[in-house]
């Protein structure tokens, strides 16, 4: 499942496991700093052994794959575009993954400019001058195109890294 060499993503939402059962005093939450710890790192370890554009590519691929299982697994069904959101947006909160606001949206061409606040990625970070978000651009390109049907091409524009106090992404239909 997880050592077998493959060109193709083969993730599962039942790779996730039973945590209520592998976690019964402990729970499904964690600290924010356990969880960028483990991206951070990760992330440190990549580039170290490739390098920083194919480390962004993989963190971008990866979030388009939790996108799509994230959309299968927590909000099947869902075809309409306001139900998407407010689903989205209460899921997000919930899971306290960030509060997502749509800034701008036009449902005919499906182009959206949408922030994070508190963003479980950067929020509180030091100002470095760059976006940092790569994950969340392919999370939220998964969710689009699991929703949508056809492929997104989401980036980051502004983040709590480059000195905004949100992460703003611009959301397009893929050429």
């Amino acid at each position: 499942m997880f050592k077998e060499e493959r060109n193709e993503f083969k993730f599962d939402w039942s790779h996730l496991g039973d945590i209520q059962q592998g976690r019964p005093h402990l729970g499904n939450m964690t600290h924010v700093a356990v969880y960028r710890l483990m991206q951070y790192t990760l992330r440190d370890a990549m580039i170290k052994h490739t390098d920083a554009r194919t480390t962004e590519s993989v963190f971008y691929d990866a979030g388009v794959s939790a996108g799509k299982a994230f959309y299968k697994n927590m909000m099947p069904g869902i075809t309409d575009l306001n139900d998407f959101v407010a689903q989205l947006q209460k899921l997000m909160k919930e899971l306290n993954i960030g509060i997502l606001r749509i800034e701008e949206s036009d449902p005919e061409s499906l182009e959206f400019t949408m922030t994070v606040a508190e963003d479980l990625d950067c929020s509180g970070l030091p100002v470095t001058d760059e976006v940092v978000c790569t994950y969340d651009e392919g999370f939220i390109a998964g969710l689009l195109e699991a929703f949508a049907g056809r492929g997104f091409a989401v980036r980051e524009i502004d983040c709590w890294c480059n000195g905004d106090r949100v992460c703003r992404f611009a959301a397009r239909p893929a050429a």
